[in-house]
């Protein structure tokens, strides 16, 4: 590949302005670390926005969306047309991320990276059509080069125009009938770790369906012969253009300054990607929740994240990720809002 921007500094944090933050802790009217993981959020976050006390009211969300060759294997409970039609869904404000998006008052964008539908033509999707999905990678690997390439930037474009519309928190959210196998071949090369100990039901299989998933993917992998060192070949050959889109995304991010508040599996499989990609992109990552996939606990812990719900969510679309807004929203609120010792003349505990 030619033009590796994603090798690019990221923003450093604002060590000052955490400073700052933390500080205001040690003198909010309330017993020191009483708050737990809001505390560091908001310490967190002021480094992030450069500033003493952070807010959070405009947050963008973006669906991105591609079908899976690996479909052919039988490894989903739906069809591949489920796909085009939950963008119909998305865009008309009937799916879930919608419905979360609206009461979040959150920007919502859809991008259309490749169905199996070549015509689908829906108001409101950006529609970058890179193929008709990816490639069977139980055959062959699941992207070109020059595909690889455009959802990485597509997902970076996503990036600057959230920071154009000066968001200050981005969501990314997916779509893909059969994007649980391929986030599951991935991971299991990023972390390698067995097929059998990453797959999970995804939309729906039983223990059969789930066995059998683990075998196309263990019967890919001695295709490709990947190597966890090479994240990119591995994406490239095993991911999605969702995947690598949302990689794209979360670096694109951290390089210009916006918080990631990163999603389920899937995401997070796309997260582990970014960070092997450019290390520096791991400090404007925040992770939503632990989901009901049995692979996604090994994510995290490689990640060193420490989610902030665990409501066994597996919907995609971004959910968990919009579910746990409120959170930092009112983890902001409270270290901006609560009275210090001094002001509410509260006598603050012995030295």
């Amino acid at each position: 590949m030619t033009q590796a921007w994603w090798r690019d500094a990221c923003q450093p944090l604002d060590n000052a302005a955490m400073d700052q933050a933390r500080a205001r802790q040690q003198q909010l009217t309330k017993p020191a670390g009483s708050l737990g993981q809001l505390e560091g959020l908001a310490i967190q976050l002021a480094g992030m926005q450069g500033r003493e006390r952070p807010t959070l009211d405009q947050a963008a969300i973006t669906v991105f969306a591609g079908d899976h060759g690996v479909v052919e294997e039988g490894i989903s409970a739906y069809p591949q047309a489920v796909t085009g039609q939950m963008l119909r869904n998305f865009v008309g404000g009937g799916a879930a991320i919608s419905v979360l998006a609206r009461q979040l008052q959150a920007s919502l964008e859809v991008v259309d990276l490749g169905t199996i539908d070549p015509d689908l033509d829906l108001p409101g999707v950006r529609h970058l059509r890179l193929g008709a999905g990816t490639a069977n990678f139980a055959r062959q690997p699941a992207m070109t080069e020059g595909q690889l390439q455009a959802a990485l930037q597509a997902g970076r474009d996503s990036a600057l125009r959230a920071a154009e519309q000066g968001a200050q928190l981005f969501i990314g959210g997916e779509m893909g009938i059969g994007n649980t196998t391929a986030a599951a071949a991935l991971a299991s090369v990023l972390l390698g770790c067995p097929p059998a100990e990453l797959s999970g039901p995804g939309t729906g299989l039983d223990s059969a369906g789930v066995r059998h998933k683990a075998e196309v993917i263990e019967r890919a992998l001695s295709l490709h012969t990947l190597q966890a060192a090479d994240p990119l070949q591995a994406l490239g050959c095993v991911g999605g253009f969702e995947i690598a889109a949302l990689a794209g995304a979360y670096i694109g991010c951290a390089q210009a300054g916006i918080a990631v508040l990163v999603d389920g599996f899937i995401c997070s499989v796309a997260a582990l990607a970014a960070v092997r990609l450019n290390p520096q992109c791991r400090v404007w990552l925040l992770f939503a929740h632990q989901g009901a996939e049995p692979g996604h606990n090994a994510l995290l812990e490689a990640l060193q994240a420490d989610p902030l719900l665990a409501l066994g969510l597996r919907l995609g679309e971004g959910s968990g990720a919009a579910l746990a807004v409120p959170l930092l929203r009112l983890a902001c609120a409270l270290h901006a809002q609560i009275a210090t010792f001094a002001e509410a003349a509260v006598a603050d505990r012995p030295a």
